[in-house]
């Protein structure tokens, strides 16, 4: 996965000057043209920089030492290189993969206010994608501190807005709506991680025999077999929040993100990981396995 680290910046700026160099020879060649793309890829970085050093500062708001917090600020730079990993496979340019790693580091802003408050990341306690972006965008502006230029506000404010969203609906700007699409399936590579790295206790307050002790609630099972998410209402057991968590990967709009997805055998480690008490849970949770790599085996071999 693609890092910019001060050895590749201190690269852009020797490539720089060497295109400088290359220019001056001929009288010909659009020199200031050529410096503007090289000033502005500079720029771009370091605006990530100063937005992750403001992100740094903001945390220092809240208990880093909570396994909530922790797990959602582990879960925060997952998602942003989860998101440039995204972008650059599908060869998106510099400036989306900057959006892309922006938005990606302000997505689950809402959480932490989320956890202090109710200690639950369930929906009924707080809107936390909604919430962000008001905290972000609202009177005080706060998305000034992460990012000084307003021209992409509109865009970062509808794409953290909308990522947890049941169903992206109602964006009708193709760039804004690339970027909705991004960060949710970047949101969704990087639960991948959490499911398998997290404890069972942190996710959902139970250990794995626990989780597996339940019985898969109809309406849950419907949803699976007609290859959508599951609404959260449905849920019921444990095993019910489980296999939403599966189900969800449904959702993804790009390719590329499966291609992730199965390079890392997701799907499959994370089936594994609960011991499923009932032989027709079992049964179910196979049969999703296999439905659900199917489908994502369909989706990259028609990328276009």
């Amino acid at each position: 996965m693609r890092k910019y680290n001060s050895l590749d910046k201190a690269l852009i700026i020797y490539v720089k000057y060497i295109v400088v160099a290359f220019v001056q020879s001929s009288p010909n060649r659009n020199k200031e043209g050529i410096i503007i793309i090289m000033d502005k890829l500079l720029d771009l970085t370091r605006d990530f920089d100063a937005a992750k050093a403001a992100f740094e500062a903001y945390l220092d708001e809240y208990d880093r030492a909570d396994d909530k917090i922790h797990l959602k600020i582990v879960h925060t730079y997952g998602v942003v290189d989860a998101a440039e990993d995204i972008a650059r496979r599908m060869g998106l340019d510099e400036e989306d993969v900057q959006l892309a790693k922006v938005i990606g580091l302000l997505h689950d802003i809402g959480r932490f206010e989320q956890i202090k408050r109710f200690d639950s990341f369930e929906p009924g306690t707080m809107e936390h994608a909604a919430y962000g972006a008001q905290l972000l965008f609202g009177p005080e502006k706060m998305i000034r501190r992460f990012v000084k230029d307003d021209r992409f506000d509109s865009l970062i404010c509808t794409a953290i807005e909308k990522h947890s969203d049941f169903k992206l609906e109602g964006i009708t700007d193709e760039r804004i709506l690339l970027h909705a699409k991004l960060i949710r399936d970047a949101d969704k590579l990087d639960n991948c991680r959490v499911k398998l790295e997290e404890s069972m206790e942190t996710l959902l307050g139970v250990d794995a025999k626990g989780v597996g002790e339940g019985v898969i609630a109809p309406k849950v099972w419907e949803s699976c077999m007609a290859r959508e998410s599951v609404l959260s209402s449905d849920r019921v057991s444990k095993v019910d929040y489980w296999i939403s968590y599966i189900a969800q990967y449904y959702d993804i709009n790009f390719p590329e993100t499966y291609e992730i997805m199965r390079e890392h055998d997701y799907v499959k480690r994370i089936m594994d990981r609960v011991p499923y008490a009932l032989p027709e849970t079992q049964e179910k949770m196979d049969a999703l396995e296999a439905e659900l790599e199917k489908y994502m085996d369909e989706r990259i071999r028609n990328k276009k």
